[in-house]
């Protein structure tokens, strides 16, 4: 099972207790997922467009809580075409008509309206529905990256302006996200972990949040190993071609000009360094008596090579 898989597995279990949020949650599951068909006989009926099993028993039973329609009752659902799946929620017309105004949503512009503007906002006016919205949201058009691999969360929207209200949504609770289109999608997205372990806490996600966190912390000490090597690894590069020059400078002076030719200062920096060749600057320095700074046995060994490369010329 995939992690985003696991945090929605998670959410469907997570029935909020007031009917204020039931009725919020359930607003997301008919707006972004919802249609409702008419019949020939001018009756209507509620449906459901998803294969999401976890999606659709969360709805029966938010559908079980809020105005008693019993699940069992209903036709089977039925595949309109590859990939489809359509399931049905009631026929009852006045059933149908209770339940859209319900979730605020008016009968003659339907559930097109709300998935093209957005649900009502007196609908999610509280902190608490809105958390329970963003959870619907999340079930219905959500999906996540595997947090070992990368950090993105987002929701995919058909219409702009349901868009633009779940970035509202999540910007309200001091979270970051944004949107951008991909082919005929407005798609709201999160890419930075912090952002997405708060969003993971409005849903009430908590285990997936506890699990990401997990994964966020071994890919920070890992990151963390890596650079400290890096750096190590590139000072003692640094040190070992240094040290290289430094000798290939001395020998040039003592073939062509001799160390007893040089200051004392120069000559005795000159042997040590080819004693010790992998010896770092303040390690000679060390070995000196009196000792010599960092400072110090670089400036020594800049002047031999002043040195070396006039010999050059």
């Amino acid at each position: 099972m995939s992690f985003s898989s696991e945090v929605k597995a998670e959410l469907s279990a997570n029935i909020s207790t007031s009917r204020h949020c039931q009725l919020a949650e359930l607003a997301a599951f008919l707006c972004f997922l919802g249609r409702v068909d008419e019949d020939k006989k001018g009756g209507v009926s509620l449906g459901l467009q998803t294969e999401n099993a976890a999606v659709q028993r969360k709805c029966f039973t938010l559908l079980k809580k809020t105005f008693n329609i019993d699940e069992g009752a209903l036709p089977l659902c039925y595949e309109e075409g590859k990939g489809h799946t359509y399931v049905n929620l009631t026929e009852n017309s006045s059933e149908v008509n209770k339940i859209l105004q319900a979730i605020k949503i008016d009968e003659k512009e339907g559930l097109k309206s709300a998935g093209e503007k957005g649900v009502n906002p007196l609908l999610i006016k509280n902190a608490c529905c809105k958390r329970a919205f963003l959870r619907g949201a999340f079930l219905c058009i959500g999906s996540m990256s595997d947090p070992g691999k990368s950090y993105h969360l987002e929701f995919v929207c058909t219409h702009k302006g349901s868009a633009e209200q779940l970035k509202e949504l999540i910007q309200g609770f001091e979270v970051d996200a944004k949107i951008v289109i991909r082919k005929k999608y407005y798609v709201v997205y999160l890419k930075e972990g912090a952002g997405i372990v708060d969003l993971l806490n409005i849903m009430e996600a908590h285990i997936s949040l506890m699990n990401f966190e997990n994964y966020r912390i071994v890919k920070e000490v890992r990151n963390s190993i890596n650079r400290k090597v890096n750096c190590e690894t590139a000072n003692i590069t640094k040190t070992v071609n240094a040290s290289s020059k430094q000798i290939e400078d001395i020998l040039l002076i003592r073939e062509r000009y001799g160390f007893q030719n040089l200051p004392d200062n120069l000559r005795v920096t000159a042997e040590l360094r080819l004693e010790y060749p992998d010896a770092t600057l303040k390690e000679l320095g060390q070995i000196l008596n009196p000792t010599v700074g960092k400072s110090g046995m670089n400036h020594r060994l800049r002047k031999l090579s002043e040195i070396a490369d006039r010999l050059r010329d």
